[in-house]
């Protein structure tokens, strides 16, 4: 007996909630948790559900397909940990927080490896037993370094996610198609009106009373991939700017890990660059 993650998008059409739930029955299914949502603008269906019970995925499969609309979109997960990559640049507290909460057992995750341009963060890698890959940029344009990054992951059976763990180099559209809806980034949410290299202190000059940051995946439109996860805090004019920054990157870590997080446990659909997300 084990648990299940079934995901469906779909149409929306009279029954399905029925319809689904009949399949699940006879199948000797029990159902652990159920969400669901209807987008009523688009006339799409969304579900996701936990079942228990001895399952042959073919036959759940094929007999959730058989009583949806065509078209639909139907998974049934098992229960395991998915691989992951992080990718970093010299900044330690995106990945450092994620090796933690893997070390504590809270991701559902195996971590394949952590991939830098630099050095930098190695000693910190290490300390986790996660191998530690350093691909150096120097001498390559953006497309030849990305060709070696790729080649590195093909020594990897299967790579469900990508972390940017702030990894401060943007990625090709060939890069991102081969990983499309799978690459998780993090940024903080003063864009588009402060860029550069120290937004927080353009914040500061120009009087914020918000610090926030923004986790989505990566597309071929600079960050402005589906939304996954934010958080904001509040600040005043007691604040500096290197408070700011030290805030910031606090929000920064826990929202990534938070979207991290949502993706192992398949909490999210995207659709029309947007995501429904089931918290619980």
């Amino acid at each position: 007996m084990s648990q299940y993650r079934v995901l469906i998008d779909a149409n929306d059409e009279k029954g399905l909630v029925y319809k689904i739930s009949s399949v699940f029955y006879q199948n000797n299914l029990n159902i652990l948790s159920n969400n669901e949502f209807v987008d009523k603008e688009n006339n799409k269906f969304f579900m996701r559900s936990v079942v228990d019970g001895d399952i042959v995925m073919d036959k759940l499969y094929q007999s959730l397909c058989d009583v949806l609309p065509q078209n639909a979109n139907v998974e049934v997960i098992a229960p395991k940990n998915k691989n992951i990559v992080i990718m970093a640049t010299k900044e330690m507290h995106a990945l450092g927080d994620i090796l933690i909460r893997h070390e504590a057992g809270e991701l559902e995750a195996n971590i394949l490896c952590v991939i830098s341009n630099y050095n930098d963060l190695e000693s910190l890698v290490s300390k986790f037993n996660v191998p530690f890959i350093c691909i150096s940029h120097d001498g390559l344009n953006r497309e030849e370094h990305e060709d070696k990054i790729l080649e590195c992951l093909t020594q990897f059976e299967e790579i469900d996610h990508i972390v940017l763990a702030k990894y401060m180099r943007i990625l090709t559209s060939k890069f991102v198609e081969v990983y499309e809806n799978r690459i998780i980034n993090i940024h903080h949410s003063f864009l588009p009106a402060f860029i550069g290299a120290n937004p927080y202190k353009q914040a500061y000059e120009r009087g914020v009373k918000i610090i926030g940051a923004t986790s989505h995946f990566v597309n071929n439109d600079l960050d402005e991939g589906p939304i996954i996860a934010q958080e904001v805090i509040h600040v005043d004019h007691a604040y500096g700017w290197r408070d700011m920054q030290r805030l910031g990157k606090d929000v920064e870590k826990i929202v990534l890990s938070k979207a991290l997080k949502l993706a192992l446990e398949d909490r999210i659909f995207v659709y029309a660059n947007k995501t429904v997300i089931f918290q619980g």
